[in-house]
Parts: C-alpha cells; structure tokens; sequence
C-alpha cells in the first residue's frame, strides 16, 4: 500500500483520484458527468449525519435542493491499493441547502474509490465539519 499527496504522483490514477473532476462536476450541477463518477451504491454522509444514496445527492443537486457555490480542496491525501483508494481533504465550501445559505465553512472529506471498468468511482463519501477552536 502506498501513501502520498496526489499532487505529487503524475500518474493517471493520482490525476482522477484528486477528486477535482468531481467536485467540478457537484459545482456546476453537472449531473451527467457526476453519475458516471459515483458508483450506484454510491453513499453520502453528511457533515450532520444524515445518509443520502447516490440517487438522493445527486436528485438534490439537480432540483436545486443542493447547490454548491464553492468547494475549495487543499493537498488531497491519497492511500491507493491496486483497485481500492482512498482520500482525505480539508476543504473551504459555501453550499446553499434548501434556499437558504450556510454559512462559508471548512470540512474533512473522505471518500472511498473503486477502480471498475477502467475508471475510478467513489463509492463512500463522508464530510466533516471542522468547529472553530474556542
């Protein structure tokens, strides 16, 4: 297993695996090029815990439920396996949530990708928000 910041690894794999294409895709409602990079059992768990399928993330983007006004990743971690990786992130998001805006915040993401058909997936998605210190 190998550990390493995907900015540095030029690889293909390091290059979709740095999430960017995705979050592109989650930002400019791109629903078409999002579902092909989230796996059918694809699952959310949001910063409040809540458990939203593929069809249920995606359907709220789409309707507006969900909409992303930025999504800022820093240095993207990556543990990658043959088929399996996974990554880890902080990142800056502003996100409208059913018509009222949250306020700009910082959150840990990790997500699980699969490599299957000769493309990487996410399958699992987990956000975290990060509370300012006291």
């Amino acid at each position: 297993m190998s550990t390493y910041t995907a900015d540095q690894d030029p690889s293909p794999e390091a290059e979709f695996i740095r999430e960017r294409a995705r979050l592109r895709a989650l930002v400019e409602g791109d629903i078409e090029t999002a579902g092909r990079l989230h796996a059918a059992e694809f699952q959310l768990i949001t910063p409040i815990g809540m458990a939203l399928s593929k069809k249920d993330y995606l359907g709220a983007i789409a309707s507006g439920q969900i909409k992303y006004l930025a999504w800022e990743p820093g240095p993207i971690a990556v543990r990658h396996h043959q088929s399996h990786a996974v990554i880890r992130y902080r990142a800056r998001l502003e996100v409208v949530f059913g018509g009222h805006r949250v306020a700009p915040g910082d959150y840990w993401h990790t997500d699980t990708y699969e490599h299957r058909d000769g493309q990487w997936m996410v399958v699992w998605s987990q956000a975290t928000a990060i509370s300012p210190m006291p």
